[in-house]
């Protein structure tokens, strides 16, 4: 396992350098208490889940496609709404 220290809207980036493509970057949005909210950037083809959700859907615990879809849009934002930015 990797471990990285990251302020405040500092980013971690995943990607090959080869070809200097970024596949996942993800950013430090907020501190406060005992909580961190993160920002992923990632083609809207990759999923990206919380997980726990991730864990229901590779256990056949989801209803397919729909469960993935909104489960990979509420992981995005945390919220169920994407946002581009």
């Amino acid at each position: 396992m990797l471990v990285l220290t990251r302020k405040n809207r500092e980013s971690v980036v995943i990607g090959r350098p080869e070809d200097m493509t970024v596949a996942l970057e993800i950013t430090v949005l907020e501190i406060e208490g005992g909580r961190v909210r993160l920002g992923f950037e990632a083609d809207t083809r990759m999923p990206i889940h919380r997980r726990e959700v991730w864990d229901r859907i590779c256990n056949g615990n989801g209803d397919g496609q729909a469960a993935t879809a909104a489960a990979g849009m509420a992981a995005r934002t945390g919220d169920g709404q994407r946002r581009e930015g």
